[in-house]
């Protein structure tokens, strides 16, 4: 029954997605979609290995970027079609992934933290003095458009550019899904939870860190190598902190080890952002405040007001009973 109810809000919130570009045509409304969307591929994939595999993985707006810049400088400089933008950029972020992988195969906490930061910093010093081909501090720009017989993604108010990071989006949750219900996910989350345990069950902890960073990098290198396209541009502040940080905010306002925390988290910080445009700088605060208070009172995030909610339903009808011992009064709080 849960199941059922689900896959149905699923497919109802993605058949309003498909619907919204036909009801309103509004190129504002249009942009911020779309960065929603492109928002929510984010999070959904970094939750991979943040919220599954509890490994602070501060490189993974990095490999959004590099898939990014790998687009950019392939398509703009030597030529190639921007048709292959897509598979550029997981290449390049699934590369870049196994290379920021390899010193961190068994670090823990601060450690991995401070490698997978300084990653990101790398990336920010070669793309800043490789002017020639990343255009330094200027970033890259006229990167060619997706285009298809003529038609080009960016024609009315890019409705090609809304629908293909929509169809992205739907491959990340289907992939997340997968992931969270088979054997490789159930592996992550042992590690997780108490590693030293798993290991002596069998559980191999370097190649299975290895294949959670290789995987949850192939849908930030997809949207990266589409934003690219989208804007026609790449720029050094796609590895800043700020971008970092606004990430993170999403996927911890939305929940972290959901599948549909992250995504509501990505939705509602970018609206919202949009609605406190006129407060200037003061929308920072307020947006902090509002996380805060979320979290205060619902600790697993957006994902766990569903839950909080129909506890507290069940209560005030007299359908839960009292707690007898103590996994349950735990369960309860």
């Amino acid at each position: 029954m849960e199941r059922s109810f689900r896959n149905g809000a699923a497919v109802l919130f993605f058949l309003a997605l498909f619907l919204l570009p036909l009801v309103n045509g509004d190129s504002y409304v249009r942009h911020v979609s779309i960065i929603a969307i492109m928002y929510a591929v984010l999070v959904s994939s970094w939750n991979i290995s943040l919220g599954y595999g509890g490994v602070f993985n501060f490189a993974h707006m990095a490999f959004f970027a590099v898939g990014a810049y790998a687009t950019g400088i392939l398509t703009k400089t030597f030529g190639f079609s921007p048709w292959l933008g897509i598979p550029i950029g997981i290449a390049a972020s699934v590369a870049a992934s196994v290379i920021v992988c390899l010193p961190v195969l068994r670090l823990k906490g601060i450690y991995v933290i401070l490698v997978t930061f300084a990653f990101g910093q790398l990336c920010l010093q070669i793309v800043l003095n490789q002017r020639d081909l990343t255009g330094g501090n200027f970033g890259l720009v006229s990167i060619p458009p997706l285009a298809l017989d003529g038609f080009s993604f960016r024609d009315h108010q890019n409705i090609g550019y809304y629908y293909l990071a929509l169809a992205i989006l739907a491959i990340t949750v289907a992939a997340v899904s997968w992931f969270a219900n088979s054997r490789f996910g159930w592996r992550v989350v042992a590690l997780r939870d108490n590693e030293p345990y798993a290991i002596s069950r069998g559980v191999p902890l370097a190649r299975t860190r290895l294949a959670t960073f290789a995987f949850s990098a192939v849908f930030p290198g997809a949207i990266g190598a589409v934003y690219a396209q989208y804007v026609r541009s790449a720029s050094p502040d796609m590895f800043g902190f700020s971008f970092l940080t606004l990430a993170l905010s999403m996927l911890l306002l939305g929940g972290t080890g959901t599948i549909w925390g992250p995504i509501a988290g990505a939705f509602v910080f970018t609206v919202l952002s949009e609605l406190m445009t006129p407060l200037g700088p003061g929308r920072y605060l307020v947006t902090a405040v509002l996380i805060v208070l979320i979290l205060r009172f619902f600790p697993r995030g957006l994902a766990g007001i569903p839950e909080f909610v129909a506890t507290h339903l069940k209560r005030g009808c007299g359908g839960a009973a009292a707690p007898t011992d103590t996994t349950t009064m735990g369960e309860a709080r």
